[in-house]
């Protein structure tokens, strides 16, 4: 049985919990900050050798494995807490992403252009589920 709260006369239903929805919105910082920490090495590693692109491949490891965390928590906060479902296949979207990142990295031209889908997907996401319409169950 759904409680409904009803404020004027718009009635709306209990929001996502809090506990997903928080652990969701760290996961996509730790996101979002992990892909500013790679970008920032791969740059120098064009310029400054090999140590610093193997700590680039590095933190794009630690960047990959948060994805999936994300994906998890995303798809908890879709089915069982009636989110949104949208960040759950952005999320898978980043994890396939970040897959294809660690078999191109010799091939800049699509690594570079997939990084940049990386990221402007991984903001996508960070500004919904810092938003109050994260917090809105479905019907």
């Amino acid at each position: 049985m759904q409680e409904v709260i009803t404020q004027g006369s718009a009635a709306r239903t209990r929001p996502v919990s809090a506990g997903l929805l928080y652990g969701l919105r760290v996961l996509v910082t730790a996101q979002a900050a992990g892909l500013i920490v790679a970008a920032s090495f791969a740059g120098q590693a064009v310029n400054g050798g090999a140590d610093l692109a193997e700590t680039h491949v590095m933190v794009g490891m630690v960047v990959h494995l948060i994805a999936l965390l994300q994906t998890v928590a995303a798809v908890l906060v879709w089915r069982p807490g009636r989110g949104a479902g949208w960040p759950a296949l952005a999320s898978l979207g980043l994890f396939l992403v970040g897959m294809g990142q660690h078999f191109s990295w010799e091939a800049l031209g699509t690594h570079v252009p997939s990084g940049l889908a990386l990221f402007g997907l991984t903001v996508a996401v960070l500004v919904w589920v810092w938003s109050p319409r994260a917090a809105v169950r479905r019907s």
